[in-house]
C-alpha cells in the first residue's frame, strides 16, 4: 500500500473526521473507498464511450419524430 498527502481546509478535514468516527471508522478507509468509486466512474465512462464505437455500425432504422408514437 502506498501512502500520499493531501491538503484542504482545515475545517473540512475536521467534519469528514467527526462523520467517520460517527461511523468508527477514520478517514484511510473513507478515501480508499472514495478513489475506488472515483476511477470506477471513469473507467465506467472509457467503458461507455468503447461500446459507443463498437457500435457505430448499428442503424436504428428510420427516424422518428415527437408526433409519433
Amino acid at each position: 500500500m502506498k501512502n500520499i498527502t493531501l491538503s484542504a481546509d482545515e475545517d473540512l478535514i475536521e467534519q469528514a473526521r467527526q462523520v467517520e468516527r460517527s461511523q468508527r471508522r477514520t478517514l484511510n478507509p473513507a478515501f480508499r473507498e472514495w478513489l475506488l468509486q472515483f476511477t470506477a466512474q471513469a473507467v465506467g465512462g472509457q467503458g461507455v464511450d468503447a461500446l459507443m464505437r463498437r457500435l457505430r455500425h448499428v442503424s436504428s432504422g428510420s427516424r422518428l419524430s415527437r408526433d409519433d408514437e
